[in-house]
């Protein structure tokens, strides 16, 4: 039911598709040389884009194949590798890393604490050890409104394979950027 949702999502430009770069990975990649990078629930592209006009090598995957095409017409001039994937079968997927750097906008915090558990064991498998992991993620808001992680969840999933660098609290919904590096 979920990809039936998300995949009709992109018949039409979804809420979260800003088509701007999200400004911490901006910030992110003035600090690092250009390398190899995954985007894991790219959705349209536009974070791909920003990176191969920064001569990164992209990798991006989505659960939404309607995403991925979009994606694919976004970076025609480019050489990109889409998948429509899964993320919670990271580590079974066939990538072309290691990578210097991964983002997930969303993703992470929209998967069930089940889903999330072999997450940060697949991304490891890909990243380079120092490599960069931007994850952006909801965080429950209130009683009525449990959606997302909390930070310490969060932490949790990824201490094993990763350690926080940097914390910043997300605005508008609660939310928060995690900056993880790989170990």
């Amino acid at each position: 039911m979920r990809r039936l949702w998300f995949s009709f999502q992109y018949f039409f430009t979804p809420a979260w598709d800003t088509g701007i770069p999200a400004p911490e990975l901006v910030r992110t990649i003035v600090q690092l040389p250009p390398g190899h990078s995954l985007d894991i629930g790219c959705g349209t592209g536009t974070n791909l884009l920003y990176l191969a006009q920064h001569r990164w090598t992209v990798t991006g995957i989505d659960y939404a194949a309607g995403a991925i095409a979009k994606a694919r017409r976004k970076l025609r001039n480019y050489s990109p590798v889409l998948l429509v994937a899964d993320a919670t079968k990271l580590g079974r997927l066939d990538l072309p890393g290691p990578y210097d750097l991964a983002l997930d906008i969303g993703c992470f915090h929209s998967l069930t604490d089940e889903d999330r558990r072999g997450y940060p064991e697949g991304l490891a498998r890909w990243m380079k050890s120092g490599g960069v992991f931007l994850l952006y993620a909801w965080q429950p808001g209130s009683a009525e409104d449990r959606r997302g992680i909390s930070r310490e969840k969060t932490i949790r999933f990824f201490e094993n394979e990763f350690h926080l660098s940097r914390y910043e609290q997300g605005t508008g919904h609660p939310s928060a950027w995690y900056y993880f590096i790989r170990k």
